[in-house]
């Protein structure tokens, strides 16, 4: 046995492998050795068989070889405009390689790389290097390309007014869509990279001038000192530099439209873009700002502060109808018309349980179909949650489980929980109806009124990126409650919300009321 516990020791003091970042960092600069760097390059990518190594000589002379991943480099190109090129004699007896790609070479992207970390980052974003023999550098051609999705309407996001554009998977032409909205050079992107493994590309958008330097920079810091092998989604993000976590509410607005994310940054706000998803991410943001939808600006300013009247009302519909039917039929009959009344007890008279085990059955079975509706193929999806909502509901009251008024108020409160726009507001008030309900079921009245009180201190302590959740509610700010309870003509617009430190207030100038006389402001 003793060489057995010999060998386990052994293999536990062992060296371990060292990973690629390791590897690059300790090789350091390019050899001018070609054997070296292609053997180098190869014990990194040992066992990939999508890693291409090409190699040909420059002019029919210099020994060089080209390294790209299939499948994310454009073959056709390097066939045309650099292999066939370079590969062809040249008759002059001294010449230089680097003047020789740059002449031959008909790539408009070419870049000079001097280690193996730049050329390992290189080829692992599509771009092709070559190496050439007896040179230390390198050349990186920017001939990625690989499979992407077309630009489509936005399917979480819907408006009946407006653009029916959406960001896809593919960061460049996410800031394309925003390049194409906002075509001032004050638009600025940075761009860093986050993930261990993944090395996703993450972009930091702003309008010079309109935000504030002390948000960028906070935005970057938060950013940087993400540590984790790979970020697959901005959702990940996300958890990373919300703050307050444990806090059901997002304190971030993700979107994956770009005309609210121009909107934003029009306001002086910051947008995170990530590679590989959809939905970029806008800081700072408030408990408004969840609460409006993009169609509010394209419409009339009538019909839009009425819409959002009864989104306001539909929110508290869906946090407290349940909660108030449950204390009422428990405690508060007195509150009842008689008729009401007498009927809802003849309608309860069958009910084995009581009012709040009812309750709790029909929100979780109506929560049931909801994510059944949306993890279903499409094509079954909405079909099942409709049928099975109306099957299981006329089943239960006919088999005296629960009464037919519950059926009601969970209907209700459903269709209420749709019109919030943002899908991870929605998913909070949905979470916080269950213990609103439990609180009414035990205290009354009264449970529900220490629930709202808990909820708006709790909102009241939140805050994204150092600004209030409530803002401009709480604390109170007059000139910026025109785009909050109402929604004020676009020429009342007349200054941005003040967020943070520095501050660019106007962004329109007076006098822009239609007057049929003069054009001007009366």
């Amino acid at each position: 046995m003793n060489h057995i516990w010999k060998k386990l020791l052994k293999s536990k003091t062992a060296k371990k492998t060292p990973t690629v970042e390791q590897f690059t960092q300790e090789q350091g600069p390019l050899s001018d050795n070609l054997t070296d760097n292609e053997n180098q390059i190869r014990t990194i990518y040992k066992d990939c068989s999508d890693v291409i190594f090409r190699p040909f000589f420059i002019g029919g002379k210099d020994k060089a070889i080209l390294i790209y991943i299939d499948g994310l480099s454009n073959i056709e190109e390097i066939d045309d405009n650099v292999l066939s090129p370079l590969m062809q004699n040249t008759e002059e007896q001294f010449y230089d390689v680097n003047s020789l790609i740059e002449k031959r070479i008909s790539v408009s992207n070419i870049k000079e790389i001097k280690t193996f970390s730049e050329c390992i980052q290189e080829i692992s974003l599509g771009n092709p290097v070559i190496l050439v023999d007896k040179r230390k550098t390198g050349f990186s051609l920017g001939l990625s390309k690989w499979e992407k999705r077309s630009i489509e309407e936005p399917s979480a996001e819907m408006v009946i007014k407006g653009p029916r554009e959406a960001f896809v998977e593919t960061l460049r032409v996410n800031t394309s869509l925003l390049r194409r909205k906002i075509r001032s050079p004050e638009l600025k992107m940075q761009s860093l990279e986050i993930g261990r493994y993944t090395k996703t590309k993450v972009v930091i958008a702003y309008i010079e001038g309109v935000t504030d330097s002390t948000l960028i920079e906070e935005t970057k810091n938060r950013l940087s000192r993400i540590e984790i092998d790979g970020i697959l989604e901005s959702g990940m993000i996300e958890e990373f530099i919300e703050d307050n976590p444990y806090s059901p509410f997002p304190q971030v607005l993700e979107t994956e439209r770009p005309d609210v994310v121009t909107s934003n940054l029009l306001e002086g706000r910051v947008a995170i873009l990530v590679d590989g998803t959809p939905f970029s991410i806008v800081v700072p943001t408030t408990l408004y700002s969840l609460l409006q939808s993009a169609e509010d600006y394209y419409g009339r300013f009538l019909i839009g502060t009425a819409i959002r009247w009864l989104r306001y009302f539909f929110l508290m519909i869906s946090l407290l109808l349940p909660s108030l039917y449950v204390a009422v039929i428990t405690y508060h009959h007195e509150m009842v018309p008689t008729t009401l009344l007498i009927s809802m007890a003849a309608s309860r008279e069958q009910v084995p349980f009581p009012a709040l085990v009812e309750a709790f059955i029909m929100e979780i079975t109506f929560e049931a179909l909801r994510e059944a509706g949306l993890r279903l193929p499409k094509q079954v999806g909405a079909a099942v949650s409709i049928v099975g909502a109306l099957v299981i509901g006329e089943a239960a009251v006919s088999a005296g489980i629960v009464s037919a008024p519950m059926v009601m108020v969970v209907a209700i409160t459903g269709i209420a929980s749709f019109t919030i726009p943002r899908y991870s507001a929605a998913i909070a008030i949905r979470m916080l109806r269950f213990p609103m309900i439990l609180l009414a079921g035990t205290l009354g009245l009264l449970g529900i009124m220490l629930g709202i009180i808990t909820i708006i201190v709790h909102l009241c302590t939140l805050r994204s990126f150092g600004v209030p959740y409530l803002s401009p509610m709480a604390p109170m700010k007059f000139r910026d409650m025109k785009d909050v309870l109402i929604r004020a003509p676009l020429w009342k617009l007349k200054t941005r919300p003040h967020l943070t430190g520095e501050y660019n207030k106007y962004r329109q100038s007076t006098g822009q009321k239609p007057d049929p006389t003069n054009g001007g402001e009366k």
